[in-house]
């Protein structure tokens, strides 16, 4: 039977991403759709993506775009740094490229280039790496940062009240559109859970791996999902965005 998962946020920790990995037991068959922000905070970011690339040889992947891989392409392509990016583990990941060719460099940056905003499967379920604004749906978003910046999408989830009929004046036409959607960028650790979390019809697979939480895959039809050590823990002598 085919399996489906969806994998949170990464920031360099490639020690918690093979754990995460390894618990799967990916057949054939199966699909793995990570969920963007692959760099920046852990000190191997170009190990992690290096590690992706050679993945998706093997193994049916999709790979969404985040923010933080948004900087460090603008870095791959051109060099420009930006001095928030630099500031919020855009500095370990400069440094994780230390040893890397330009022939690397260039496949890397073609691996970013060619990833998508948003992917939208066959059973009417939208991920993203944060969010979208326009009430009719990602198809009439303005703006393609906004899929890898907003909030607002989770943090109207999580305010509105529960016991809303769908069918209300009120209800939010945003989740009207979407079966379900799932997102990152926003860590669950911020609202002091370790674990995936739902809001209406959202699943927030970011489990503050940039931080002091876990990276975390989650069976999209079991709802199953299974997480690796803190990162904190798989690298004891940094910080990554611990700052």
């Amino acid at each position: 039977m085919m399996r489906t998962f969806a994998v949170g946020d990464i920031h360099g920790g490639f020690k918690a991403l093979v754990q995460v990995l390894n618990q799967l037991e990916i057949q054939e068959e199966d699909t793995i759709i990570f969920m963007g922000d692959y760099v920046d905070g852990w000190s191997e970011s170009a190990q992690v993506i290096e590690f992706l690339i050679n993945v998706s040889q093997k193994i049916n992947c999709i790979f969404i775009k985040g923010n933080h891989d948004v900087w460090c392409q603008n870095w791959l392509k051109d060099k420009s740094v930006n001095p928030s990016w630099y500031l919020h583990g855009g500095k370990e990941t400069i440094d994780s490229y230390e040893g890397f060719s330009d022939d690397e460099k260039k496949q890397h940056l073609i691996f970013f280039e060619n990833m998508p905003f948003y992917y939208l499967d066959s059973d009417h379920r939208l991920f993203l790496h944060a969010g979208f604004t326009s009430m009719h749906g990602v198809e009439k978003e303005a703006f393609s940062h906004t899929f890898c910046t907003d909030r607002t999408l989770w943090e109207m989830a999580l305010a509105i009240d529960k016991k809303m009929a769908k069918n209300s004046a009120n209800y939010p036409k945003r989740l009207t559109h979407y079966k379900e959607i799932y997102i990152g960028h926003t860590p669950t650790t911020n609202y002091a859970e370790t674990v995936p979390m739902k809001a209406i019809n959202i699943w927030n697979v970011d489990t503050g791996a940039a931080f002091k939480g876990r990276v975390t895959a989650m069976n999209i039809d079991t709802k199953v999902f299974f997480q690796s050590d803190c990162l904190p823990d798989l690298y004891p002598n940094e910080k990554g965005r611990n700052k």
